[in-house]
């Protein structure tokens, strides 16, 4: 287990008397890519949540990577973030910031300090996402698929162990989709860990993974190609 980047333990999670996850138990290996599913309100969020200590659990233990995340001291956070590229549904990238910008600001953030070290590594992420003539353009200037992508750039900054990705291709159509399935395949080819949260499981069919579901509160572990949702 000693190189195990995500170990649930019997986690019990949730807020106030509202439960969440019940004895939620897994790991995930380096190099894995699966897939967290569930209904709205299922807890996949909050799951993720626990993992980069955006809320704590009530009860059980949570390792990721070297960091025993509930609880962690609130000055160990950005260390345990640095180790991880987090992707969300809406992109978030900053309006009044050019593509490239928006990469340094994330390189500003976590400590990088030598600009040409910085603009190289930028440039070197804009070609991984195939964005690498779109550097100078603004979020508003770029599709939902492009500015996913310029997201994914950002959240490999710092070379993370795993990928976060939550519903990442929820407001893209399936074109955008593919190609950032694509891009999310070929990172986790290069050794990156991926956990993705999704709700179309017509992606597990067309690109199989492991699959972790959740259902009221509990976990089942689906092996590659067994995952039967509709």
């Amino acid at each position: 287990m000693d190189n195990t980047i995500i170990h649930f333990d019997r986690v019990d999670a949730g807020y106030g008397t509202h439960s969440i996850l019940e004895q939620v138990s897994f790991t995930l290996q380096p190099g894995e890519f699966v897939y967290l599913v569930g209904s709205t309100g299922s807890g996949k969020s909050s799951l993720l949540k626990l993992l980069y200590a955006d809320m704590s659990a009530t009860s059980g233990s949570i390792t990721v990577g070297k960091f025993q995340t509930s609880p962690l001291p609130k000055k160990e956070i950005p260390y345990l973030r640095r180790q991880l590229g987090i992707i969300f549904q809406d992109f978030q990238l900053l309006p009044d910031r050019s593509v490239t910008e928006n990469i340094l600001f994330v390189m500003q953030a976590t400590g990088w300090k030598d600009t040409q070290k910085m603009k190289t590594r930028a440039s070197e992420l804009l070609m991984q996402v195939g964005l690498s003539g779109r550097a100078s353009a603004l979020p508003h200037q770029l599709s939902g698929g492009e500015q996913q992508r310029v997201a994914i750039a950002r959240a490999l900054v710092n070379d993370p162990i795993l990928l976060l990705a939550d519903e990442p291709t929820g407001n893209l159509d399936p074109e955008a989709t593919r190609a950032i399935m694509e891009i999310l395949m070929r990172i986790n080819l290069n050794g990156t860990a991926v956990l993705m949260a999704t709700h179309n499981h017509h992606l597990i069919g067309e690109y199989p993974a492991r699959t972790l579901e959740l259902h009221s509160g509990k976990i089942t572990d689906h092996p590659i190609g067994m995952f039967q949702g509709k």
